[in-house]
């Protein structure tokens, strides 16, 4: 009986300690997977970065283009055709031999249009 006693104790032991010793790695390499800065986040992180760094270039094509036009107005010399533009915008009139397309309101129903 204390033969089988020591036997049981003898490979109980060691295989408790390996599988706490399991569980705590595992409880870790769960954690550098999927934790909050972990292999997962971060791959997240790089697809939002890329994500931003797109929309930046697209502001900056966006602000290059509206400086563009502001450099067209400003000045000494300004462009007669982007002042017009501008005038007949701010002021809701046509030329009179320009041509008017009306197109529907999108959503609006059959009605109003």
């Amino acid at each position: 009986m204390y033969r089988l006693r020591a036997m049981a104790r003898s490979l109980a032991v060691p295989l408790t300690l390996y599988g706490l010793a399991g569980l705590i790695g595992g409880y870790f390499i769960w954690h550098a997977v999927n934790g909050q800065r972990g292999l997962k986040a971060g791959e997240e992180f790089e697809q939002r970065l890329g994500q931003l760094r797109l929309e930046r270039d697209l502001l900056k094509l966006e602000r290059m283009q509206w400086e563009g036009r502001i450099a067209l107005i400003r000045g000494e010399a300004v462009d007669a055709d982007i002042l017009d533009e501008e005038a007949r915008a701010l002021l809701g009139r046509v030329h009179k031999n320009e041509v008017v397309i009306l197109t529907p309101v999108a959503g609006g129903s059959p009605a109003t249009r």
